[in-house]
């Protein structure tokens, strides 16, 4: 796409010979025409966003005349700072991300964005766009009260509090809670306080696992709500809402959107290791907000930074969490090759057959899952194997949830977000780099969770322990400690 510039402001090039991209081009803000007629649909599509021109899903004429009329702006994809290119939708400026293509729009050999390709292209000839017109009062839905007859346990009610409190003085609060606190239900009141005030509330979390589990859970809580669930592929995209559940990455589409935001898992890879998705959530916030950070493993960075905090040692249901046993498995990679798995490691995958009783088995890598998956479907073919670009994931964790397979084969997607009531879990090599102690943590943190079936067996087949597993195990005992003396 490419633009003159007619009396101060952009104005699209009939073909890709004339114009200049827009990067080319000293940006300015057209005055607010307060006679011009707006779309009420564009506003409300637009606000709190900032979108590429495909993402909005009106006639360009119609986009580009509140452009002329000042109630929208157009933005820099890509500009040019300190002779460097930095991307204006995810911050980035590393120019080993910087790539260029000869692009059909301009015709012209274009830069884009690679770190945030996934979510569309971004480049020199594409502008960004946001609402720069009258704010819009959406009012949804009349919300009266959430529909929940559970009750918080003394520690849960401990953090629903201090949620309120920093709702209420728009501040920012970390709640360190153990794996099985029961987090999400500390959650609603703040939430429903939100509603009621008709605030823009946004969880965000780093899997789209989670997403998919808490999108029908707090739709039952909150049955007025209107709830979009945001991931890749999602068909709420272009939802209207005033509670969004969304993967951190979808928070790159956002601009000073949410009164209260949640960051679930906010240790959680990709999250904490990518700027991009945190630049992302702090821009997603308005300038008055609350931003909610939940773990079970905070860094000691997030401890360092954020003053106000909560912490709860104890599940939801008083029980203690469950500690791993470590087994010495020798070397699995070498047995898989001969097609055996160790003898304990088969062992415990026979035992939890014969029972019927669900497991996870998380494994390092991609392709010691496919290998461990094909030798197990051999004993039983409902067995699964699933990972992050599976093109079957979404509907095999939803099996797996129903209880139609009986043991999920899986990498650390799954370390977090997916509640079986009653299950078990092995981490087979867990002694690889990928496990981390929080991985670990939360790992051990998928057995025990339900009320009915607060305990179970949690087993790290090694080649040789690490100091991660080790801090792991003492990580969950002290927590058990502190836990037992919060009930004295």
């Amino acid at each position: 796409m490419k633009f003159h510039i007619h009396n101060g402001l952009l104005k699209p090039t009939e073909n890709d010979k004339e114009g200049l991209p827009i990067s080319k081009h000293n940006l300015r803000v057209s005055q607010i025409n307060p006679s011009f007629t707006y779309s009420k649909d564009l506003q409300k599509h637009l606000q709190g966003k900032k979108l590429l021109i495909d993402e909005i899903p009106f006639p360009f004429e119609i986009i580009h005349r509140h452009y002329e009329n000042g109630y929208i702006e157009y933005a820099y994809g890509l500009e040019k700072t300190n002779k460097q290119l930095r991307c204006n939708r995810c911050n980035n400026s590393d120019q080993s991300l910087i790539g260029s293509f000869k692009c059909a729009r301009c015709g012209e050999y274009c830069s884009y964005c690679r770190s945030c390709i996934l979510m569309g292209r971004v480049s020199e000839c594409t502008p960004l766009l946001k609402w720069t017109g009258p704010e819009s009062d959406i009012q949804h839905k009349k919300f009266d009260a959430m529909h929940w007859n559970g009750q918080l346990s003394r520690e849960q009610q401990k953090g629903s509090e201090r949620m309120l409190h920093a709702l209420k003085n728009q501040s920012d609060l970390l709640i360190w809670a153990v794996c099985g606190a029961g987090k999400t239900e500390m959650l609603f009141k703040g939430i429903e306080q939100a509603l009621v005030e008709n605030k823009q509330v946004c969880i965000a979390t780093p899997r789209m696992d989670v997403v998919l589990e808490l999108a029908p859970r707090l739709q039952s809580v909150f049955p007025q709500a209107e709830i979009a669930a945001l991931y890749g592929g999602s068909e709420d995209r272009f939802k209207q809402a005033n509670l969004t559940i969304s993967t951190t990455h979808q928070l790159l589409r956002f601009e000073r959107a949410f009164d209260l935001m949640v960051i679930d898992e906010v240790d959680a890879f990709p999250y904490s290791a990518d700027q991009s998705l945190q630049f992302a959530a702090g821009r997603a916030r308005k300038e008055q907000s609350s931003l909610i950070y939940l773990t079970a493993t905070p860094s000691n960075n997030l401890k360092k930074e954020i003053a106000n905090q909560v912490k709860i040692p104890q599940r939801y249901h008083g029980y203690p969490l469950p500690v791993p046993g470590f087994s010495w498995c020798g070397n699995y990679k070498r047995a898989l090759r001969k097609d055996k798995l160790p003898l304990n490691v088969q062992e415990w995958i026979s035992s939890h057959l014969e029972s019927k009783k669900q497991a996870f088995l998380f494994v390092p890598s991609i392709p010691l899952l496919e290998e461990t998956t094909a030798l197990l479907k051999k004993q039983d073919p409902l067995i699964e194997g699933v990972y992050a670009e599976d093109p079957g994931r979404k509907e095999k964790v939803q099996r797996f949830r129903d209880g139609e397979i009986p043991i999920i084969i899986t990498t650390t997607i799954l370390e977090r977000g997916v509640t079986i009531p009653n299950s078990d879990v092995a981490v087979l090599g867990a002694e690889d780099n990928v496990f981390t102690e929080s991985a670990l943590v939360q790992i051990a943190g998928r057995v025990g969770r339900s009320a009915k079936h607060p305990s179970g067996d949690v087993q790290f087949f090694h080649y040789g322990k690490t100091e991660a597993m080790i801090r792991a195990k003492k990580h969950i005992q002290m927590m058990n400690a502190e836990a037992k003396r919060v009930t004295l």
